[in-house]
């Protein structure tokens, strides 16, 4: 077992029976990168803007109900979302280009029936708000049964809030069981690279990222040992974000833009309609893509360094017995729709967005064939870099 490896399982255990934090690098270092961050985003706002995000909740797909008849399909899955800004949708300003929206009706679209979405996450929230979020859904007055699924984004705050490791992973993995024993299939997004935050320089920038990533990784083994699955978003809003900062982050450059939305969302999609039993792909580990069955520890270190992997069970588990292994995947991903409508319930303050031209067939994603990808949007056929992160 690397050392990664090793810290990832001692975040998790001492977030299940107790302990402190535990992290790769010293408190000076850890106290002086969350100190920049949290300066350049204070800077960074500044420049911007930070309106609330947008109301998303409502019915997706609702066409798919008249012509299902009085069936099963008829009935809207019950999405849920929950976590932080990112999740909120923060940095757009129509509903249709919130998270949510975007995996409601790809969703919608994949199972050919409606999907009622539910968005409870609060801008700000560290994951000790995730208690306050899941009693919401569950015993709030006058809510619906529990989702049938819901979806987590969580952690940045919890870096830039300087929680302990081990606390955070604590609050999370009591949300997943929670949700879990109410019958919820659950899907985290992990942990956000916040060394791709612009003004943070090197060394810095390395530090961030190797702390997002040690959080991501101990996340992982804890929710798949209680039966989530996780797909991980550093890698996949790190490099690639830093790429195109003008065209993936929003106005605050700290958030992700409607366009930096729809790639996170394409790399979640895949795994939320997996969870459902609606995504159209044959089921199988492809050896050549880097996929297998592996130590839950090493699935879930190899996936935080490569964003859009997705970890699960490999086999029953239970509290008292939790298996040892893990399934990693890296599902080729579907287009999303052009742009779903707006719902019944959303906001229709008619503000005007910024995300992707609908006449542009490249960002619109439905004029042009892509080369088939994965849920990173790299080619299948992956470089040479990546292929050095995922070696043993």
């Amino acid at each position: 077992m690397s050392s990664r490896e090793r810290v990832a399982r001692r975040i998790a255990t001492a977030a299940a029976y107790g302990g402190g934090g535990v992290g790769l690098l010293g408190g000076a270092a850890v106290g002086l990168v969350l100190t920049e961050v949290q300066l350049a985003r204070r800077q960074l706002l500044r420049n911007g803007r930070e309106d609330p995000p947008p109301l998303a909740d409502g019915v997706y797909g609702a066409e798919y109900a008249a012509g299902a008849g009085a069936g099963p399909a008829a009935v809207p899955w019950r999405l849920a979302m929950l976590g932080d800004s990112t999740a909120a949708g923060m940095g757009v300003h129509r509903a249709p280009q919130t998270p949510g929206a975007l995996l409601a009706s790809g969703l919608a679209a994949v199972s050919e029936r409606p999907v009622e979405l539910h968005n409870v996450a609060l801008s700000g929230a560290k994951s000790d708000d995730l208690e306050r979020q899941v009693s919401m859904l569950l015993t709030e007055p006058g809510r619906a049964p529990a989702p049938d699924v819901c979806v987590i984004m969580i952690g940045a705050n919890d870096i830039t809030g300087r929680m302990a490791p081990a606390e955070s992973v604590k609050h999370l993995s009591d949300a997943v069981a929670r949700l879990r024993t109410a019958g919820c299939q659950v899907i985290v997004g992990t942990c956000p690279d916040l060394g791709s935050v612009e003004p943070v320089a090197q060394p810095l920038r390395w530090i961030a990222r190797r702390l997002c990533r040690q959080l991501a990784a101990a996340q992982t083994i804890a929710v798949v040992e209680l039966g989530g699955r996780t797909v991980s978003l550093g890698d996949l809003l790190g490099p690639e974000f830093a790429a195109r900062p003008g065209e993936l982050f929003g106005p605050d450059r700290y958030h992700p833009s409607a366009a930096g939305y729809v790639t996170a969302a394409m790399a979640v999609l895949p795994t939320l309609c997996a969870a459902l039993g609606v995504w159209p792909e044959e089921e199988r580990v492809e050896p050549l893509r880097r996929e297998g069955y592996l130590p839950v520890e090493r699935a879930a270190t190899r996936a935080a360094a490569v964003g859009g992997t997705e970890v699960s069970a490999a086999g029953e588990e239970s509290a008292e017995r939790r298996s040892p292994w893990a399934l990693l995947k890296r599902r080729r991903r579907r287009q999303l729709p052009a742009q779903p409508a707006e719902p019944d319930g959303a906001d229709r303050d008619g503000t005007e967005g910024d995300g992707p031209d609908r006449n542009d067939p490249e960002k619109e994603g439905t004029d042009r064939k892509a080369p088939e990808t994965d849920s990173t949007g790299r080619v299948a056929d992956a470089d040479r870099e990546e292929r050095q992160e995922l070696s043993p």
